[in-house]
């Protein structure tokens, strides 16, 4: 289908902005540049409480934000695990704070954004590194954060949705935390591929294809980091036995069939998965549910599929 008429009007509007695409700017300047996207999300919804913490981290403390809507008031809430798209180089869960918060409320769940290092001073793994250490950590103290381990999940977009993937697959291989879903969205499965959503929507929706060579330049000091199935979640050598998934991905975004692919993938090796194509919406809309209704519709989709899957018995998951 054509654009959307709301994805337009964004575009449009980022247009006036007149900022070069992100491979012509400094890693300081896209940095900058990212704190646009607060104005973006729009005014951040009232919630219960949001606690800020620092937790331990590989190889320094990672901060992170605990959003409780008052609907997860309980001493046994379930607990959404989220990671903020960055191309792991930019953004924080500051800029995040608003769809951090809309999202604990359309879920009813606790949520808790942490804010890993980022690229070119923590190359690959280290923002991995972070990103499943602070689900350990959630894991490990659910009684003191009032939560359900055993209703634990993960949901991350853009690069953050290549963490939440990557994070299950570890979790799996080390017998780590129990994760009942994951929510992937427009998310990149392998680097250094080109598809056919890369070559139809390389150039004017928010995203272009040869960013994505600015931001790997940063995250990886070689090719075979790349190539990492932590790095690279279609690389793993199998994906069965992972948490069941909602895919999403935007029919105008260069990494549509990195999130096909990889649902086909895990369908393929025995997943559950639930995909949706978001028709005429464009890279990043996640979050944007003040703008977008597409972004609206997601966050229900999400609350769905985490409570389709909770359960305090593994043997439950479909």
């Amino acid at each position: 289908m054509p654009l959307d008429p709301q994805a337009a009007a964004l575009l449009e509007l980022l247009a006036q902005g007149g900022s070069p695409p992100i491979r012509e700017q400094t890693v300081e300047q896209a940095r900058r540049g990212a704190y646009g996207f607060v104005d973006l999300f729009g005014p951040p919804e009232e919630i219960g409480r949001v606690e800020h913490r620092f937790i331990p981290g590989p190889t320094a403390d990672i901060p992170i934000r605990i959003y409780r809507p008052d609907s997860a008031a309980g001493e046994s809430a379930p607990c959404l695990v989220y990671f903020h798209g960055s191309g792991f180089v930019i953004s924080n869960i500051g800029i995040f704070d608003a769809p951090s918060r809309a999202l604990a409320n359309r879920t009813r769940c606790v949520v808790v954004a942490v804010n890993y290092q980022k690229a070119p001073e923590h190359k690959f793994p280290g923002p991995f590194d972070d990103a499943y250490a602070a689900t350990c950590w959630v894991s490990d103290h659910a009684v003191e954060l009032g939560i359900d381990p055993a209703r634990l999940a993960v949901i991350g977009d853009s690069a953050g949705g290549t963490l939440a993937a990557a994070v299950c697959i570890k979790a799996r291989d080390e017998f780590g935390p129990s994760i009942t879903s994951q929510i992937l969205v427009h998310a990149p499965s392998q680097f250094g591929v080109e598809t056919e959503s890369m070559i139809a929507n390389a150039t004017g929706l928010l995203l272009e294809s040869d960013d994505m060579a600015w931001f790997a330049g940063h995250y990886f000091a070689n090719l075979e980091d790349a190539a990492h199935p932590y790095a690279s979640p279609m690389l793993a050598e199998s994906l069965a036995g992972l948490p069941p998934a909602l895919v999403a991905t935007a029919e105008y975004d260069p990494l549509r069939d990195d999130g096909d692919a990889y649902a086909q993938r895990l369908r393929s090796d025995g997943v559950p998965v639930t995909y949706i194509c978001y028709p005429g919406m464009i890279h990043a809309f996640y979050g944007m549910n003040r703008r977008l209704d597409a972004a609206e519709d997601l966050f229900q989709k999400a609350s769905e599929h985490v409570w389709r899957h909770f359960s305090t018995d593994a043997s439950n998951r479909e």
